[in-house]
């Protein structure tokens, strides 16, 4: 009699072990909220089901509408920089499905997402209200306006890279607020293209920044130079 064969069913566990083990601490990710928060929050279940295998690579995972899930690695290195405090309130522009939205939700005490896709919207909206209620709020509209209403916010986090900074959302940061958001070069959306991490900082009103590290890091919406005519 043959023996059946029972379905493998993936040890996701393991897979956040893994992940901090071989891809955050060896890259000088070492805060140890982070650290913590990464590997017990369900990375899986913000990625398509199509890709649920990959979801714990260290590779942008591609979402709906030309958006992506931001590689672990350089999420972190991010988050890190950030120097995120307990009593800190977050702005977040473009959570995508939320994985990077319940990362800040353990690391501050507040957390404003603004998402201005309809369907992502509703799907970081799900996520919020199962795992992260009370911490964190998702608003509709456009990131690069940031969110007014709510500031000033100590820390704001552009989830995807840009090409520009509006002077908009700098004067939302509070005083020592920082900014962090990888840059890239005008028209390198959607090609092989090595942005710069940067981080800002407000000081007596003034913005001073520091580059960090090379990303590869998709792009948030909003945030492309205006283009001129080609002849």
């Amino acid at each position: 009699m043959t023996a059946m064969l029972k379905p493998s069913v993936p040890d996701f566990a393991a897979a956040r072990r893994n992940m901090v083990e071989g891809q955050l601490r060896p890259n000088r990710v070492s805060d140890p909220r982070i650290l913590v928060a990464m590997s017990e929050i369900p990375r899986e279940l913000f990625v398509p089901f199509t890709h649920v295998g990959v979801a714990y690579l260290d590779e942008n995972i591609p979402l709906i509408s030309d958006r992506s899930l931001m590689q672990p690695m350089i999420l972190a290195r991010l988050l890190q920089a950030a120097e995120i405090a307990p009593d800190d309130r977050i702005l977040e522009l473009a959570p995508g499905t939320g994985y990077s939205t319940l990362v800040l939700a353990t690391l501050a005490s507040s957390v404003f997402s603004i998402e201005p896709d309809a369907l992502l919207y509703q799907e970081v909206e799900k996520n919020v209200e199962a795992y992260a209620s009370g911490k964190a709020k998702v608003l509709a509209g456009a990131p690069v306006e940031g969110c007014i209403a709510h500031a000033p916010f100590d820390v704001i986090f552009v989830n995807g890279s840009v090409e520009f900074v509006p002077e908009v959302l700098f004067e939302q940061l509070a005083e020592g607020g920082r900014l962090v958001a990888v840059m890239r070069s005008h028209g390198a959306a959607h090609a092989a293209h090595t942005g710069q991490a940067r981080l800002y900082r407000k000081t007596k009103g003034d913005i001073a920044w520091v580059s960090l590290f090379d990303a590869h890091v998709p792009p948030a919406p909003g945030f492309d130079n205006p283009r001129g005519f080609t002849f």
